[in-house]
């Protein structure tokens, strides 16, 4: 009989509704539960991607003798990390406080007051790999409870006052200076693979928010080791088969030091920041590859993770037919049938497709060596190679659609969409695509419009009661798209969105008694500390976004309050910037925005033609990460309070560029290619 989760919409939820769990979903409900029978919580959170969760849940949850164990001793709750990042956030650092690791399935012991005292991740059925049985751990936690109470409870307490800790706020009172970006390089530097790429050894994370602030190095100091640093990762990483070859789009991260076997989960903020990060690295180095990979990934994301009404899902399994990797391997023979036996010959060589196989006797796609090696082994011109893998490549990706996929999680969360909308937008605009131009725009309304409640942004699309309202990376995620697709399209809506959006943003989160934000809105369920982690890990912190926001959106309002509250930020994470930059690579980026002398390119349109477009896409031909571009008809210029737009107007009817430093511009010109020049020399 199905549990409490069958009411949910969540796809993770919806994939425990049936085990013989006594599931709660997180709410009020199960406090009282707990309450009622005098019994600890026991919490699982995870996500519907996750590989870990799924074997956890096929080895404990679906077994019904610990099921009934789980029922007798605990009141159970299961949480989608996606939907409540803020629970995931307060009980993981309760979880790395007790055991000096996290991670997912997370499984937290907790009384029921929501005060945790004890946790760990996984926990297998049996003593293994030095890790307890899940059945011996239900057993000492419930004695313990029982027996000890007192112990219990000062534990949770101490715990509590730790995590309260942790989420402090710090007050940086030391200037903002290219020392801390210098010191953060440095120690970049240090930990650089120099052989394969990234950072660190194994497991392998992309890291695109840091490899863009070495991007920024290079730009803004013209220094060549932070670019070759960037090229020798994105060479591997579009190479490797963490990168699906056939169908584009980057897997999670790689299990090894060299890119070649991913965890094949994909994730949409994974290639949301990776489409980002290549576009930006095409429009410094005119590297072709960089824009194709960048086009794979938003030509991959529009087909097969978008919906109908222009949201983006969230995920892709790891797994399909309970085998991880299984929908993205090959063997020889399998080409062979596919494209003949010539071909396939030329095809394996080219990616690495042996008899022996890369992957528990299967080969993952992968491009060990140069295009002309491949060729030249096989007597072929360079050109001739590219032009039958292109060939293969749409036949390959046309019969794996007919495999058993991986499942797809649906739902569309409000952060991730705004970062998928910068990176539709950036990309229409930078490879004049009017295909995702039009999606992005799409996305934008859906987000607008679907995501909202009772005009208060929400963090999924949700139809359940539990259903939350949006966190602080919601919004700035989506100010954050909302600006990049005004610079796509030049659609002054767009602007005055972000805006309206960035404030209302700084009512809800704002900590009343400091200059900085909170993870939660003010209107949001209070759980028993209010969480505000500053760190960037996969996915860029809410602060650090919302802050590089605030200093664009306070060049283009010309209100310094909003530029002070991003600097009060950037004070309270300095240390982290200077000596734990891989978790601080969004906020060095704003941090080079800061420091950065404004610059403005204003776009007004007038009567003979109203369409900026072909001017944007020019800026966005080359990279110009601390420039502010805006466009506005000519109408909407002269009604405008913002310094940006004051005293602009269109020259003969015709899209008017003013290049500016500080609002003090150079002379206007309708000609795109003096609009460039004129841009370059305040470089």
């Amino acid at each position: 009989m199905p549990n409490r989760l069958s009411s949910e919409t969540s796809p993770y939820l919806l994939q425990h509704a049936d085990n013989p769990v006594d599931w709660y979903p997180w709410g009020e409900e199960a406090f009282e539960e707990a309450r009622r029978r005098d019994v600890p919580i026991m919490l699982s959170v995870g996500y519907s991607s996750c590989h870990w969760c799924h074997v956890m849940e096929r080895e404990s949850f679906e077994n019904p003798a610990t099921a009934a164990l789980m029922n007798e001793r605990f009141v159970n709750v299961k949480v989608d990390r996606e939907e409540r990042p803020d629970v995931d956030s307060v009980y993981m650092t309760a979880v790395q406080a007790l055991t000096g690791h996290g991670g997912w399935p997370m499984t937290v012991f907790m009384t029921a007051d929501g005060e945790p005292f004890y946790g760990g991740t996984y926990f297998p059925p049996d003593d293994r790999g030095g890790l307890p049985a899940f059945p011996r751990v239900l057993e000492a936690i419930s004695n313990a409870f029982t027996a000890r109470r007192s112990d219990v409870m000062s534990t949770s307490r101490q715990l509590v006052e730790r995590i309260g800790q942790t989420f402090a706020a710090e007050r940086g009172v030391d200037p903002l200076t290219d020392g801390v970006a210098r010191s953060a390089f440095h120690t970049l530097s240090s930990q650089f693979d120099g052989a394969s790429g990234g950072f660190g050894i194994q497991p392998k994370f992309p890291q695109p928010a840091t490899l863009e602030f070495l991007l920024r190095c290079h730009v803004r100091t013209g220094a060549p080791q932070p670019l070759e640093m960037v090229e020798l990762t994105l060479d591997r990483m579009a190479a490797g088969g963490i990168h699906d070859q056939i169908g584009g789009g980057f897997h999670r991260y790689s299990t090894d030091a060299f890119w070649l076997v991913p965890h094949f989960e994909k994730m949409l903020y994974d290639n949301a920041l990776l489409a980002s990060l290549y576009t930006r690295a095409w429009q410094v180095t005119g590297n072709a590859q960089y824009g194709a990979v960048a086009q794979g990934v938003v030509d991959y994301v529009l087909r097969e993770m978008t919906s109908p009404d222009g949201g983006f899902y969230s995920a892709q399994d790891a797994d399909s037919e309970g085998v991880e990797g299984k929908f993205f391997v090959w063997r020889p023979e399998q080409l062979a049938a596919i494209l003949g036996r010539d071909t396939a010959s030329i095809v394996a060589d080219y990616y690495g497709v042996t008899r022996e196989g890369n992957f528990e006797g299967m080969s993952i796609l992968n491009v060990p060596r140069p295009a002309a090696q491949v060729a030249a082994r096989h007597s072929m011109a360079e050109s001739d190679l590219t032009s039958l893998v292109e060939s293969a490549n749409a036949k390959l990706l046309e019969a794996r659609s007919e495999r058993v996929p991986p499942m797809t999680d649906t739902k569309i969360i409000t952060a991730w969409n705004g970062l998928m909308l910068a990176a539709v937008a950036e990309a229409a605009a930078a490879f004049d695509r009017s295909d995702y131009l039009e999606a992005a725009r799409a996305n934008a309304a859906f987000l607008l419009s679907r995501m909202s409640r009772d005009g208060r942004l929400r963090r999924t699309d949700s139809a359940s009661e539990n259903g939350a309202m949006g966190f602080l990376d919601d919004h700035s995620a989506l100010v954050s798209g909302l600006l990049a697709l005004h610079r796509a399209d030049g659609d002054p809506a767009w602007l005055l969105e972000a805006e309206r959006l960035a404030r209302r943003t700084i009512d809800l989160f704002r900590d009343p008694l400091r200059e900085q934000l909170f993870d939660t809105g003010s209107d949001q369920e209070s759980l028993i500390v209010r969480p505000r982690d500053v760190t960037d890990n996969a996915l860029p912190s809410g602060h650090s976004m919302m802050a590089d926001a605030l200093i664009r959106l306070s060049s283009i309002t010309g209100d310094h309050d909003l530029r002070s509250i991003a600097a009060s930020a950037l004070r309270g994470v300095r240390g982290i910037m200077a000596q734990f930059p891989t978790g601080a690579g969004h906020w060095l980026c704003a941090l080079d925005s800061y420091l950065s002398e404004s610059k403005e390119v204003v776009i007004v349109t007038g009567s003979q033609s109203s369409d900026a477009r072909p001017m944007l896409r020019r800026i966005a031909s080359d990279y110009h990460a601390g420039a502010v571009v805006v466009a506005a008809p000519e109408s909407d210029a002269e009604r405008s309070d913002w310094p940006i737009f004051r005293g602009r107007s269109a020259t003969d009817g015709k899209p008017t560029a003013y290049v500016c430093r500080s609002y003090a511009c150079r002379l206007p010109t309708t000609d795109a290619d003096t609009m460039m020049t004129e841009l370059a020399r305040l470089d």
